[in-house]
This record gives structure tokens, C-alpha cells and sequence, in this order.
């Protein structure tokens, strides 16, 4: 992937800041409007509920932190952390618009070294962020240093469709027509062409369950969501 002579962190950082007020509608109109049921499944996924301390990494406009925090309730607590000032900029704002704001906090940190300590929460999730980790082992060893034993780490995110036909024709349609929808509404084809790449390099569900469990996660499954063009990764600390 060609990154215009940049760390692949600079380059993310930057695609994600210039289009970090278009993103919300932009993920709208890719999933056909489908992002937020799949957001709800990641929340049940996690295991929150009332009470819990959930940590979301890779925030960004903190619409999954936002789901958290419905269930979390007013005795829990969501952090979202996220590297891009822009998108959480937009994530404070939606915030404020919350009746679950004074549970939710946002936060500017480095998913590749979490500024938390061992054990500080009751569930990890990353909505659409592994793809865009310079280390992706790196990134999931820190979600499981940092959630407690017999907590979840759950990761939604794009995943590679099997299906003949259906297949073929989700790579052309994210190929040609996300860029394309990229330029139109959010004046950036080039960050629309870095997620169709980003997907095409990313382990498949099934490998990263195994990357799940090479980072100590146990009991690692996935589940394919809309014919595997997006997957639920998760897996659990163990309490030994």
C-alpha cells in the first residue's frame, strides 16, 4: 500500500483527520445504513452491561463508544480513545447531544501503547480500527493487557466475503464506487481508496481469530455479519 512516502500512522492519521466530518454520514450510505444494527451486535458481543468500565479503541467519531453507553448506564463508565484530534472533535460534539454524556469520556492516545494500566477494564472493543494499526499483534496484545480476566476483547470490522458472485461483486463495488462516493460527499477519493486497500490487505475473519489467540486471547470465534463483509472478532482473557 502506497502511503506517499509516510509511516503508515502519519498517513492514517492525516486521511482520517480530513474527512473526520463527512465520516458518519459516509459509513451510512457504504453499509446502506447497516452500521448501526452492527455496532448493537458489538455491544452485545462485549458482554456490557450496567456497571461495566468498556474501553473503545480507535473511537473515532465515537459512535460505537455512544452505543456503549446506553448499556453502560450512568454507574459505568465508556472511554474512547482515538490518535485522530479531528475525529474526536466530532465525537465531543455528538456527545454533548448524549443523554449518556456523564458516563463517556473521550481521550487522545496510541492504541500501540495503551495509557492504561493492566486490568483497568471489564471489556475492550475496536469498531473499524485494526485495519489502520501499524502493528496489528501489537494493538491486540495491548487490548488484552488492559481488559480484566474473563473479560472480552471484541473487534468489528470489514471481513472478506465467500460467496461466488456476491464476492466478485462486493470488490468491484468497493473498489470503483466507494472512492467514487468518496469524492462525491466527502471530497476525498483518495481515503475511500485507502479503506478499499486497507480491507484487501487485512486478515480474513477466519486468520484473525488465529491472531486473536496468538496474543493469549482464549475462546477466539468470529461471526459474519451482511454475507461476511464485515465480522465479529472476539476473544476472552483468561482468568488462569
Amino acid at each position: 500500500m502506497d502511503f506517499g512516502g509516510k509511516d503508515k500512522a502519519t498517513y492514517v492519521k492525516e486521511t482520517f483527520n480530513s474527512i473526520a466530518g463527512h465520516y458518519d454520514l459516509m459509513n451510512s450510505l457504504m453499509s446502506l445504513g447497516m452500521d448501526k444494527r452492527w455496532r448493537r451486535i458489538a455491544v452485545e458481543r462485549v458482554g456490557a452491561k450496567p456497571g461495566m468500565h468498556i474501553l473503545d479503541v480507535c473511537c473515532g467519531t465515537g459512535q460505537l463508544s455512544l452505543e456503549l453507553g446506553k448499556i453502560v448506564g450512568i454507574e459505568g463508565s465508556v472511554t474512547g480513545l482515538d490518535f485522530s484530534q479531528k475525529m474526536l472533535a466530532v465525537a465531543k460534539h455528538s456527545l454533548t447531544q448524549s443523554p449518556n454524556q456523564d458516563c463517556i469520556q473521550f481521550v487522545q492516545g496510541d492504541a500501540m501503547e495503551l495509557p492504561f494500566a493492566d486490568r483497568s477494564f471489564d471489556g475492550v472493543t475496536v469498531g473499524w480500527g485494526l485495519r489502520n494499526l501499524p502493528d496489528l499483534r501489537q494493538g491486540i496484545r495491548e487490548m488484552a493487557r488492559v481488559v480484566k480476566p474473563g473479560g472480552k476483547v471484541v473487534s468489528l470490522d470489514m471481513a472478506k466475503p465467500t460467496f461466488p458472485v456476491f464476492k466478485q461483486a462486493y470488490w468491484i463495488y468497493f473498489e470503483k464506487l466507494v472512492p467514487l462516493m468518496g469524492k462525491i460527499w466527502a471530497q476525498k477519493a483518495s481515503a475511500y481508496q485507502y479503506l478499499h486497500d486497507s480491507a484487501r490487505e487485512f486478515p480474513a475473519q477466519e486468520e484473525l481469530v488465529r491472531i486473536f489467540a496468538q496474543c493469549g486471547l482464549i475462546e477466539t470465534r468470529f461471526n459474519n455479519l451482511a454475507g461476511g463483509v464485515v465480522a465479529i472478532v472476539s476473544g476472552t482473557k483468561s482468568r488462569n
